[in-house]
């Protein structure tokens, strides 16, 4: 068995949590000469592009349920609905815990869009040339708690 590294930069590499921990250990004791800079500026960087990532994601999912409640009016469940719901609050926690990603959703709403489309088009097996090419809603909508698409007639 190998022993543990005792240097930060070595527990950076081998076990994150030691590290984690032993780096909080290092600035609560004010020992900044013996912290990891580099790796925690990595790690502060990789925090703001999670919370882009997640945002992303879960426009994504809401993208793809409200096509899916347009386009399969018939189909319509609780589970979609909770879905919808859990995805906007998702977004609006983010959006309030972190309000400079305000315009990122609209940054992202196209890319999010053709996203959402193609897993919409895979679940319910309708042909992709079925939803429009552009996201038919607007970023004001997509987050409105209270807006459900109206049902598309085929």
């Amino acid at each position: 068995m190998t022993p543990i590294p005792k240097s930060a930069a070595q527990l950076y590499e081998t076990d994150f949590v030691a590290w984690t921990e032993k780096t909080v250990q290092l600035i609560r004791a004010g020992q900044f000469g013996q912290v990891d800079w580099d790796a925690v500026i990595e790690e502060i960087e990789s925090l703001g592009r999670s919370d882009r990532r997640e945002l992303k994601s879960r426009l994504e999912v809401l993208l793809h349920h409200l096509l899916k409640w347009q386009y399969q009016s018939g189909l319509r469940s609780g589970s979609w609905q909770n879905t919808i719901d859990e995805q906007r609050n998702k977004i609006l926690d983010l959006l309030q815990e972190s309000p400079s990603l305000n315009s990122y959703p609209e940054e992202v709403l196209a890319q999010s869009y053709h996203r959402g489309l193609k897993a919409a088009s895979n679940e319910t097996q309708l042909p992709i040339d079925t939803f429009p090419v552009e996201c038919p809603y607007s970023i004001a909508q997509v987050l409105d708690v209270e807006f459900l698409p109206d049902a598309v007639d085929f």
